[in-house]
């Protein structure tokens, strides 16, 4: 396990580069500019802010200069929102993106899994009709759609939880942002679980395990149940992107502060720095959870630490 880490997390570095190379060469040489917005600036003080906040050197020179800020952890200063640093924005919105992204996943592994096992053992028509039928609805609906569809029954009509907005510390303001991202991972995760737990529990070992007299529980939870996950966690991999892209759009619809925001606004407005801060952050996230969904992988099918 120790060489499988070591091995992934060499490969993160590299990676983490391109990803930044490729947004630092997209976003600056997409149309438009951090101070067109601005009213009434002679090119001459353009130019001075430009000259400022470095824009005016050549793409090479800013990419070289923006490694070695980046290295020593600084993101620079937001271009449009001047009174903060996009270190300091972040500080602002990562914890409440987090808390959403963490609550989600659990929610949906908690809820999942157990729901496809269920369905594996006990199976019945009307079980796997009700499986299909959700998956398929689960996956055709995207978030801007589920997320406006439970604000309007739990919110409106039954006055349960709150819309939008946030108090800190009031977790209530929570229950539908993650609702809506983790009702699609939830249900592609029990349809996956269920389809692989049947495969397992049909191979010939699991017939001689019946053979040697060993009862059903134990044969699950003993010989079963890690074989069946492995496809489970695989399947983590593409889902935590899903829900990095998908709580963007989530926090805009419900109005949460958290960094999809940022993102957003400094996507529209050019701020080079805020836009290039909260990619890394986004992939940075992305790659931690996907080299752990690795580890998990390599720890359920031993075969896979050395592939």
């Amino acid at each position: 396990m120790l060489k499988l880490a070591l091995r992934r997390i060499a490969a993160l570095l590299p990676t983490l580069l391109i990803i930044v190379t490729l947004s630092f060469a997209i976003v600056r040489l997409a149309p438009g500019g951090p101070f067109d917005a601005e009213q009434g600036v002679s090119p001459a003080v353009r130019a001075n802010l430009e000259r400022v906040y470095g824009l005016g050197a050549p793409l090479p020179v800013q990419y070289l200069r923006y490694l070695r800020a980046l290295a020593h952890g600084d993101f620079g200063p937001s271009l449009r929102q001047r009174d903060f640093t996009v270190s300091e924005l972040i500080r602002q919105g990562l914890p409440i993106s987090a808390t959403l992204g963490v609550c989600a996943i659990a929610l949906a592994l908690l809820t999942g899994i157990p729901a496809g096992i269920a369905a594996a053992l006990w199976r019945a028509p009307a079980g796997d009709l009700l499986v299909a039928a959700a998956s398929a609805l689960g996956m055709a609906l995207p978030s801007f759609v589920i997320g406006p569809l439970l604000a309007l029954v739990l919110g409106i009509y039954l006055h349960w939880l709150p819309v939008a907005g946030w108090q800190p510390g009031a977790a209530r303001y929570l229950v539908l942002p993650v609702l809506t991202l983790a009702l699609p991972l939830a249900v592609a995760l029990a349809r996956l679980t269920r389809a692989s737990l049947l495969e397992v529990l049909r191979a010939p070992f699991m017939r001689s395990a019946r053979a040697r007299g060993l009862g059903e529980t134990r044969v699950l939870w003993r010989h079963a149940l890690r074989p069946a996950l492995l496809p489970v966690v695989n399947y983590l991999g593409p889902a935590i992107a899903f829900l990095v892209t998908g709580s963007l759009v989530v926090e805009a619809v419900f109005g949460l502060p958290g960094t999809g925001r940022y993102l957003v606004q400094g996507a529209i407005d050019r701020d080079y720095p805020l836009v290039m801060g909260m990619v890394i952050v986004y992939g940075s996230l992305t790659l931690l959870l996907n080299l752990l969904a690795d580890l998990a992988s390599g720890w359920l099918d031993p075969r896979s630490r050395h592939g």
